[in-house]
């Protein structure tokens, strides 16, 4: 017998510890941290008033706990279980897998200075994450310019044709290609760049400053005006953002703005009394959390990317002694979160607040403008289309292949005017004359017969309860309009499928491409929309996602057909000792011919897992 929530939160430890809310599909809705694990669960549940309360506590069907030693711990368990599940209300950054770095790659000889959205190599060093690509861009720019790092790409400089490029004669870059400049010197500027980054200024000061006195007490002149005008740049960029006096140092100052679900964190990032960045990002705020809670979420999910972590923060509120103890464990060192009450620093944090309440407006702004459009281009498609209710869900159907290889179709989802990727689905379509012995390629006959999958699978989700395990809300709803990518032969074959959708009231018709003509059943001559106008946008934007998934499948599918081999399925070999024995032996025709002995010959190969890799090559017969 499955124990109810309310028997649960009776077993639930008094403790510190992380706790799981899972609903009944068995997903996890919310993570949480408490002192007291017991009291904190019985807090949702006796205070329903708050949104948390309100849309949460309905929902939750399963209570797991997890009970660790410290306050400080259950914080940084709660943001490994946060990024492992992306619980629905939980205070997330939002796309924080996307937000790009300023790459090192210290592993070479004459390391590259890159702008990355990589996951961390151990062999690089890496600053951010920054919220802005422009903004990165534009500081690779300047550091170019100042510590004229290459600009070419692979592990060795230059290029096939052994001379310089135009950046060394424009003074952007020394030439180590050629041997212009070398290892330690090309290395003096990779760590002034890295200084830089770090926020050590008056160190790149002191450094340009020797440099060029160096320089002109040598009598080299040319070198000691180089110097002078990378030291004006450094310095008239220092002061352009200076802040504060060089005594207010270093540290980060974070402000938040909470509107309903949504929230603004601003990270000001002061080095030296500069402001070396500003840092804007949103949150997916659903439980309507306050400020407290969402710096503290943020400061959690924040740092446990960013390359460095500063002795100090200042904030809004005080966020308990925890959250410093985590950070601190983080950083190796101590670190000190304090609400400043006068000064630069409550100056700058007062700056920050600022901005994080405009931004979170301004975004508001766009949201409701965006908003505004949907409805235009609904309204206007119900008018063109004549239909008796807003077309709120929008299916449409793409084919792809090449050759008559890999066919493949899509169906994206549009709700409200917006896509829903939840409910985009992909069909592989059969190899052309699998069945029927015609070679030819027939777009027709495969759009027919995914819009009949489509349909079945309609018609299964209808005896389907939407709480069991196997409903699927993608397939169980019914969409107002259907799209089809192509012109009046798509639409045939889609009016053949759908008969009985069409007798639920549902529209189906094709959009070409040549001249976006849409084509409707019945009617001899295409709607021909003008191209300005809102309704036809919003089909042209369907039809656009529709494609562009449709191939990226197609192209998924294609590369794997084209790199798979007789050692695919082999025991013992996966992607990486597949990629060893290639790069050993060369081509999968000379690992098929080699001996056991050769075979133990390849790096990181055993030799029982070579005895069952010879036997089971000779067993197929190949």
């Amino acid at each position: 017998m499955s124990v109810t929530p309310a028997e649960r939160r009776r077993e639930l430890p008094d403790e510190p510890g992380v706790y799981l809310f899972r609903d009944a599909k068995g997903r996890v809705i919310y993570v949480g941290k408490a002192k007291s694990i017991k009291k904190r669960v019985a807090s949702h549940f006796s205070n329903p008033s708050t949104r948390a309360g309100g849309d949460l506590v309905p929902m939750i069907d399963h209570i797991e706990a997890l009970v660790v030693h410290t306050e400080a711990e259950a914080l940084l368990a709660e943001q490994n279980f946060i990024k492992q599940y992306k619980p629905r209300f939980n205070i997330r950054l939002r796309d924080d897998k996307s937000y790009p770095y300023i790459a090192i790659s210290l592993d070479e000889d004459f390391p590259r200075v890159y702008f990355t959205r990589e996951r961390h190599r151990r062999d690089r060093a890496y600053f951010g994450p920054f919220s802005n690509a422009k903004r990165v861009r534009s500081t690779l720019d300047v550091l170019g310019k100042v510590f004229m790092f290459r600009s070419c790409e692979g592990s060795e400089p230059g290029r096939r044709s052994g001379s310089p490029c135009l950046d060394y004669y424009i003074k952007r870059c020394e030439a180590p290609c050629v041997g212009y400049v070398s290892k330690q010197d090309y290395r003096a500027g990779i760590d002034g760049v890295i200084a830089f980054l770090s926020g050590r200024y008056r160190e790149i000061e002191r450094s340009l400053e020797r440099a060029m006195k160096e320089a002109a007490d040598e009598q080299r002149f040319e070198d000691a005006a180089r110097e002078r005008n990378r030291l004006r740049a450094v310095r008239s960029l220092l002061e352009r953002q200076r802040v504060a006096n060089e005594a207010t140092g270093t540290l980060d100052a974070i402000a938040i703005a909470v509107a309903d679900d949504e929230a603004n964190a601003q990270v000001f990032q002061v080095r030296d009394g500069v402001l070396s960045d500003r840092q804007s990002f949103y949150l997916d705020n659903a439980a309507g959390g306050a400020i407290d809670e969402v710096a503290e979420a943020f400061i959690l999910q924040y740092y446990a990317s960013a390359i460095h972590l500063p002795s100090l923060l200042i904030v809004q509120e005080d966020p308990g002694e925890a959250l410093a103890q985590a950070l601190s464990e983080r950083r190796g060192g101590p670190v000190e979160i304090r609400v400043p009450e006068r000064g630069d620093k409550r100056r700058i944090l007062e700056l920050a607040e600022r901005n994080a309440q405009l931004a979170l407006d301004q975004e508001k702004l766009r949201s409701e403008r965006r908003r505004q459009q949907r409805v235009e281009a609904l309204d206007g498609l119900q008018k063109a289309l004549g239909l008796d209710t807003i077309p709120l869900r929008i299916e449409c159907f793409d084919i792809s292949t090449l050759m008559g290889t890999n066919t493949v179709a899509s169906m994206v989802v549009f709700e409200g005017g917006a896509p829903k990727k939840s409910d985009y689905r992909h069909f592989k379509v059969a190899a052309p004359g699998a069945d029927t012995g015609v070679a030819a390629p027939d777009d027709f006959a495969a759009m027919e017969e995914v819009l009949e999958r489509r349909l079945g699978r309609w018609e299964q989700q209808r005896e389907v309860s939407p709480h069991a395990k196997d409903y699927d809300p993608s397939f169980a709803a019914l969409p107002n309009v259907i799209v089809l990518d192509g012109g009046k032969g798509q639409l045939s074959a889609g009016l053949r499928a759908l008969a009985p959708f069409r007798q639920r009231g549902v529209t189906v018709l094709a959009l070409a491409k040549r001249i976006e003509e849409v084509f409707l059943p019945g009617q001899r001559e295409p709607l021909r929309l003008a191209h300005d106008t809102p309704e036809l946008q919003l089909l042209q934007r369907v039809r656009d996602e529709a494609h562009r998934f449709a191939i990226t499948h197609h192209r998924i599918r294609r590369d794997r057909a084209m790199t798979a081999s007789i050692l695919d399925g082999l025991p013992g070999v996966g992607p990486a000792r597949k990629r060893a024995l290639l790069n050993h032996f060369g081509s999968p025709d000379a690992v098929l011919s080699a001996s056991r002995e050769e075979l133990e010959a390849v790096p990181g190969m055993s030799g029982k897992l070579a005895g069952t890799l010879y036997r089971e090559l000779h067993k197929t017969g190949v």
